[in-house]
């Protein structure tokens, strides 16, 4: 039997739903039942388009894979083709507050990060997104180091620097709100960048 024509609106539903649980109650709440409430829908209904929570959690992360990307890429347009002005178009992506910031989506991929310590299958999805996001930044620091002619040399733990700077602001951001000023991330892991690139020597000619 073919699956129904709104499966696509159905599976988007039930990525929302555990966007929200994990966003307002972590990863332990969010069993398939209260996925299920959440998306106002039955279990079976949800097993119907999803086989276990794991492939929810795969899609969940696709999505705000998928977000961040949009985010960078309408930042990028207006950096063109500098590496420099790019690079940081994707630390702001990761982290500004503005018109399509997402603290529910902030919230939930703390609330992964912090179950991939105890999970073995939350930790498999986060550890390949986190890769993928310190490839991204590796590409673009390497990409400024060279196009002002300083040592490429080192750009991976430049990399990994502003990657921990941004997933630190998330979970505190998450874990004690209100906390750390508004606002301060986007400017400050920019300047970290500044001064971790002007750190590296100039390349030899």
């Amino acid at each position: 039997m073919a699956r129904p024509s709104n499966t696509g609106a159905r599976r988007a539903e039930i990525v929302d739903a555990l966007l929200r649980v994990l966003a307002e109650r972590g990863w332990a709440a969010a069993t398939t039942a209260e996925i299920a409430r959440a998306a106002g829908m039955t279990p079976g209904l949800l097993h119907y388009h999803f086989a276990s929570k794991q492939e929810i959690l795969l899609a969940l992360v696709e999505r705000l894979t998928a977000t961040l990307q949009d985010r960078f890429e309408r930042r990028a347009e207006r950096a063109g083709d500098d590496p420099r002005a790019r690079l940081f178009a994707l630390l702001d992506a990761h982290v500004a507050l503005d018109d399509d910031a997402d603290p529910a989506a902030v919230a939930s991929w703390a609330a992964i990060a912090a179950e991939a310590g105890h999970q073995p299958e939350v930790r498999e999805v986060y550890a390949r997104a986190i890769a993928k996001q310190l490839d991204a930044i590796d590409d673009l620091v390497s990409a400024t180091l060279r196009a002002e002619g300083r040592e490429v040399r080192g750009a991976r733990r430049i990399a990994a620097g502003l990657l921990a700077a941004i997933e630190g602001a998330y979970r505190i951001a998450a874990s004690a709100p209100g906390v750390l000023p508004e606002g301060f991330a986007a400017p400050t892991i920019t300047r970290i960048a500044e001064g971790l690139l002007a750190s590296q020597p100039r390349a030899r000619r």
